[in-house]
């Protein structure tokens, strides 16, 4: 039995699609979305790298 909930990252070569479809084959469904700016830091200046989305998986109750 797995977590009831578990926070799910969008890898940076998958989908969003893919990304819920990997969930859902690990038995968990979207209940939540997070997301929060990348930075890396570019001649002493941070810069805006990518958007990290992360969804809140809950165990599906059989």
């Amino acid at each position: 039995m797995g977590k009831k909930q578990l926070w799910f990252e969008v890898e940076e070569n998958e989908t969003i699609e893919q990304c819920l479809e990997r969930m859902k084959q690990q038995g968990y469904m979207a209940m939540g979305r997070k997301e929060e700016p990348v930075f890396h830091i570019e001649n002493g200046e941070p810069t805006y790298l990518r958007q990290k989305i992360k969804f809140k998986g809950v165990l599906i109750e059989e």
